[in-house]
């Protein structure tokens, strides 16, 4: 597999490794996918990178089939897990829609910085990860897929996105390979 080219202003974006997600189980391993994403942010901000740390806080409006009904979530639900080691240098962002550009200033906090490209990992695969990835490739990002700091609990859903989706709208990397590009 060739080595992603980095662009000169590349950020990560980090979807939903928060403590209640986090805690679900997953196909690759919830554990993994944070080691690895945390490995990620920190060579991101040790090139000077931007990372972005986004976490859920709520759900989109409408009827669905599959409901979750109106459970109370833990008070720590939506905190970041610690191993992120979230900096102030950091873009956080709060979605409450499934992807992180649809309501919040993500777009634009990128475009301040000049991103042309974007990394992406997290959790959910099939949902977060996707949604966010499509919506940054229609607004004329390049996307890449970290695809071994992903997850989903639908094992299906992230072999799609994967092998199925992901191809079409950006390019898909391991994290060994991402960091050798980024480290340079």
């Amino acid at each position: 597999m060739p080595l992603t080219q980095l662009d000169p202003t590349a950020a990560l974006i980090v979807i939903d490794l928060q403590k209640g997600i986090t805690a679900f189980t997953t196909e690759l391993g919830s554990a993994d996918v944070v080691a690895r994403s945390a490995e990620l942010a920190k060579a991101f901000r040790e090139r000077g990178l931007p990372v972005v740390l986004v976490n859920v806080v709520g759900r989109a409006p409408g009827r669905v089939d599959q409901s979750f009904g109106n459970r109370a979530f833990p008070p720590d639900w939506a905190e970041l897990v610690p191993e992120l080691d979230a900096q102030p240098s950091d873009i956080l962002i709060s979605k409450q829609r499934v992807g992180a550009f649809l309501g919040t200033e993500l777009d634009a906090k990128l475009k301040e910085r000049g991103v042309t490209q974007v990394f992406l990992t997290g959790i959910a695969t099939g949902s977060g990860v996707e949604s966010t990835a499509r919506n940054a490739y229609d607004l004329g990002y390049n996307v890449v897929f970290v695809s071994d700091a992903m997850t989903d609990i639908h094992p299906a859903a992230h072999k799609h996105s994967l092998e199925g989706i992901f191809p079409r709208i950006g390019e898909v990397d391991t994290t060994e390979n991402v960091l050798k590009a980024v480290r340079g």
